[in-house]
């Protein structure tokens, strides 16, 4: 048993996101649009999986906020997306305080809030995440990652998601 606490361990985790949407093509009622980045957050479980003494994989289930703000010469409204993430990280340990993260990332619309009457957002995302995790103590860490969309999240315009995330975690 002590073997196994050893190799695998799971935790929390929640911090900021720092969310846009880029795009070659903005275009909503025939109207062109640009975007700004709105501040959000997520928040969930996260395990690591040990597999070598500098190698884990670390699955995580998350609800992440993204979204933007849109603006024209005329009107601004702001559109917040809320998925259900699930990040696959390769986390290798650079020492024994810093680990490099990348891996893929696959999200689920949950929910789309906006005050305009358009609910266009696609109900699947797929995204490539990199970021530097460090273990403050054995159980405590802090991270910082990129996700970044390759997948369209609008059904009417070619936006994709694009997310700086700042967390913070504990590991049990």
């Amino acid at each position: 048993a002590s073997v196994q606490a050893q190799l695998v361990k799971i935790g929390i985790k929640g911090g900021l996101n720092y969310a846009n949407q880029n795009g070659s093509e903005i275009n909503i009622n025939n109207e062109n649009y640009s975007t700004s980045a709105i501040t959000s957050y997520h928040a969930g479980l996260v395990a690591e999986i040990k597999l070598l003494k500098s190698f884990a994989i670390q699955p995580e289930l998350l609800y992440s906020t993204q979204g933007a703000t849109y603006k024209n010469a005329v009107e601004e409204f702001k559109n917040e997306l809320g998925y259900l993430s699930i990040p696959v990280m390769a986390k290798v340990y650079l020492n024994k305080v810093v680990s490099l993260e990348l891996g893929p990332q696959a999200s689920f619309l949950l929910s789309e809030r906006n005050n305009f009457d358009i609910k266009d957002a696609n109900t699947f995302e797929f995204a490539a995440n990199a970021g530097l995790s460090f273990k403050i103590t054995n159980n405590f860490f802090l991270a910082g990652r990129y996700s970044l969309g390759l997948t369209d999240a609008s059904k009417n315009a070619e936006v994709k998601n694009s997310v700086v995330q700042v967390s913070a975690g504990f590991l049990f």
